[in-house]
């Protein structure tokens, strides 16, 4: 009994001894985007918005990420049509809430792959803050980390009430793409 608690000791220590070594540090985005999908039975629509900031604290020798978040302000997005892009800022509320952000509370591996992570933890939009996984993919070279990847929420559990056009709302459903590169 006293050998198995010794191994089960050593590797404990061994383990902590190797997380101990790697050398953490945050680092923002350089290039940064996100894009919202909103359907409507009549029509798409789309907005991006450059104007987002992203942080990962990761260790680039060991391709390690510890932690991510990100802000973006909503009165960023633009869609091409302002008249669109003004109605949506009413709709949810930009001069009250004119952030939206993210904190991870953990990043772990899909699998497998190291370059498939399910990112766990919390999205603030609309002034409502709820616990949301993202699935990110990350690509990385020798002095650069590339991050991208897709999430949905839906406008009803941020407390959005969905906008109408010829009083047909647009569908619950807001859907999200990112991408951000960090330079090491």
């Amino acid at each position: 009994m006293k050998k198995i608690f010794l191994y089960i000791s050593a590797f404990g220590l061994i383990i902590s001894a190797a997380y101990a070594q790697q050398n953490f540090k945050t680092y923002t985005s350089n290039q940064a985007s996100m894009t919202y999908h909103l359907v409507h039975p009549l029509h798409k629509i789309e907005a991006t918005s450059n104007n987002v900031q992203y942080k990962v604290e990761m260790d680039p020798a060991s391709h390690a990420i510890k932690s991510v978040s990100g802000t973006v302000d909503v009165t960023t997005f633009s869609s091409g049509n302002s008249n669109r892009d003004s109605h949506a800022m009413e709709v949810i509320d930009a001069l009250d809430y004119p952030d939206a952000s993210f904190t991870s509370d953990s990043v772990v591996s899909k699998g497998g792959s190291g370059d498939s992570l399910w990112v766990k933890g919390k999205m603030t939009f609309h002034g409502v803050t709820k616990n949301v996984t993202i699935p990110v993919e990350t690509k990385w070279t020798q002095n650069r980390l590339d991050v991208s990847g897709s999430f949905d929420v839906t406008l009803t559990e941020f407390n959005i009430e969905r906008p109408s056009l010829l009083m047909i709302p647009v569908e619950d459903k807001l859907s999200f793409d990112f991408s951000a590169s960090f330079s090491f």
